[in-house]
């Protein structure tokens, strides 16, 4: 059964001889009435609260799982940005690699062309040599041979 503070004052008790003063006990349950009134106000003030206090964490509640998913959403994102940056780097080391790989080629194939080069200039300053000392060699007999002459004519001219 729900208690009201009417029904407190208005409850009505039996009097029997020498029974309690009237008096008094409308008092005290006037009084009772009115402390059972502020506790049932306190309690609807506090029921009110709470109520409002529900719904302010309903709405925390509401915003922490919005953080959640903005973060997890982020973190969806961080973690796509780092798979584009390995990737990234991927393909610049790829094409640095081939570009490397170009420039080996062409220094390879440069220096097989100097090596030839070089060869020939070899073959060349050996033919040149050849040539020179066949030229030395021929003035050299030439000389020998215009020595010889000399000694000839000079002997001839002693003789005569």
């Amino acid at each position: 059964m729900k208690l009201t503070p009417l029904d407190i004052i208005q409850r009505q008790f039996k009097t029997g001889f020498r029974g309690f003063d009237v008096r008094e006990v409308d008092a005290f349950l006037g009084d009772v009435a009115d402390a059972f009134q502020l506790l049932l106000n306190e309690n609807e003030k506090l029921k009110s609260d709470m109520d409002r206090l529900n719904c302010v964490i309903k709405e925390y509640t509401e915003r922490e799982e919005t953080f959640k998913i903005a973060l997890l959403n982020s973190q969806s994102v961080m973690e796509q940005m780092k798979e584009n940056a390995r990737k990234s780097a991927e393909l610049i080391i790829a094409e640095a690699e081939v570009k490397s790989e170009k420039i080996l080629s062409r220094a390879n194939n440069r220096l097989i062309q100097l090596q030839e080069e070089i060869s020939e200039l070899k073959r060349r300053r050996t033919q040149m040599e050849v040539q020179l000392s066949s030229v030395i060699e021929a003035h050299s007999r030439l000389l020998e041979m215009s020595r010889e002459e000399q000694k000839i004519i000079d002997n001839d001219e002693l003789k005569i």
